[in-house]
């Protein structure tokens, strides 16, 4: 919906509406995010607390400060893999069927062993 289609159902929302949270009921109502909620009820002539933007705002940028350093975590966490398309059955995965299952050159064919396998766990069967 449209910001002036919106501001105009709005109108005749506002004095419909009985909750108290005035803001988030628009949000939800219009599908809209709580920062446009307050400009455009703003907009329409309702109050709304400088208080409470400023808290919705740093809410916004402390979420986005958390993801960024979560993205970070798990780019710290992924390792450099010297082998990142092969498996123990398969020396180097072409891709997938369609049900998941690889496909592509398997080390028996190549007559070697995966090279993280070493002599002791073949001695010990697995």
């Amino acid at each position: 919906m449209k910001r002036e289609a919106r501001l105009r159902s709005a109108k005749k929302w506002i004095p419909q509406y009985e909750g108290k949270k005035i803001v988030r009921g628009y949000a939800k109502w219009y599908d809209v995010d709580l920062l446009c909620a307050i400009i455009e009820l703003r907009m329409l002539g309702v109050h709304v607390d400088q208080i409470y933007e400023a808290n919705v705002r740093r809410s916004i940028e402390t979420k986005t400060k958390q993801r960024k350093q979560r993205r970070l975590a798990r780019k710290e966490v992924e390792y450099d893999d010297p082998y990142p398309d092969s498996d123990e059955t398969y020396a180097y995965i072409a891709g997938y069927t369609s049900w998941g299952f690889p496909y592509g050159v398997t080390w028996e064919e190549i007559g070697e062993e995966p090279p993280w396998i070493n002599d002791e766990d073949l001695e010990q069967g697995g």
